[in-house]
């Protein structure tokens, strides 16, 4: 069984960094063709894919955030970390790590906007509350 646990400040202040991580066990964030993904949920709105980090360590971003996050990870620890910098207050919300399987031959086809499907995640963490304020 795979669990995913988020970890991280529940209140930042605007313009400084949220920094998040997820704690992997039950399986190996470098299994072949894992990408762990982060993505959040502002209250009252769908989710949002921020980015993921892949298996072999490449990371890819929503468009609209890239020039502000960054995804790394800790494999000694399987661990992945997200850095989302100069935030604001449209950055509250529940942030979710969740892992998803993508073959090599169907990595083209998944959005570059919106990342993978949703429903193509198979495990989630249960999400924690960041609160963007002064």
């Amino acid at each position: 069984q795979v669990r995913l646990q988020e970890s991280g400040p529940g209140l930042v202040k605007p313009s400084q960094t949220l920094s998040l991580t997820c704690t992997v066990s039950g399986g190996s964030i470098t299994t072949n063709y894992y990408y762990w993904s982060w993505i959040r949920q502002a209250p009252g709105k769908g989710l949002e894919w921020i980015g993921y980090i892949s298996y072999s360590g490449s990371t890819a971003y929503r468009p609209s955030l890239k020039s502000r996050t960054s995804i790394s990870r800790d494999t000694s620890q399987n661990q992945f970390t997200l850095q989302l910098r100069s935030v604001t207050p449209e950055g509250t919300g529940v942030y979710y790590c969740a892992r998803v399987l993508i073959a090599p031959a169907r990595l083209s086809l998944v959005s570059d906007d919106r990342g993978p499907e949703i429903y193509e995640y198979d495990y989630w963490g249960r999400g924690t509350q960041v609160t963007v304020s002064s």
